[in-house]
C-alpha cells in the first residue's frame, strides 16, 4: 500500500479551524486510515494561530495529526525565505528517508504555490 503524507498548510489550518469539510475529511482519513499522515509545521500553525486564535491547540489535540519540529535543517531552510509558514511547509513537504516521495502542501490559497517546486492539494470551497 502506498502511503499519503500531506503537509498543511497554515491556510488549511485555519480552514480546518473553521469546519471545511475537505480538511475534515482529511483529518478523519489520517486517524482512522492506515497509510495516511497529516503533517502540521510548527512555523505554519503558528501563522495560523495568529491569523485565528485557538487554531493551534484545536489541531494540536486531535489525532493522526503530526506536528512538525523547527530542527536546525528546517530552521536553515526558513531564515532563506520570506515567511517562515510557506517555508517550513514547502522544507517538510521535500523528500526524506521516511517520505521518499515527499508530501502534498493542502492549501485552501493554492495560487500561492505556483512557481513552487512542490505538488499541492487545494482545498478551496
Amino acid at each position: 500500500m502506498t502511503e499519503v503524507h500531506i503537509v498543511l498548510d497554515e491556510t488549511a489550518m485555519v480552514a480546518a479551524s473553521q469546519g471545511n469539510v475537505l480538511v475534515s475529511r482529511l483529518i478523519h482519513r489520517a486517524h482512522s486510515e492506515t497509510g495516511w499522515f497529516l503533517h502540521a509545521p510548527s512555523c505554519a500553525l503558528v501563522e495560523a494561530d495568529r491569523a485565528r486564535p485557538g487554531t493551534a491547540e484545536h489541531l494540536a489535540a486531535l489525532p493522526g495529526i503530526t506536528i512538525l519540529d523547527l530542527d536546525l535543517p528546517a530552521a536553515l531552510a526558513v531564515a532563506r525565505q520570506e515567511t517562515w509558514a510557506a517555508a517550513h511547509s514547502q522544507y517538510a513537504a521535500q523528500p526524506t528517508a521516511d517520505r521518499p516521495e515527499g508530501a502534498v502542501i493542502a492549501t485552501t490559497s493554492p495560487k500561492r504555490w505556483e512557481g513552487e517546486a512542490v505538488r499541492v492539494l487545494d482545498l478551496s470551497p
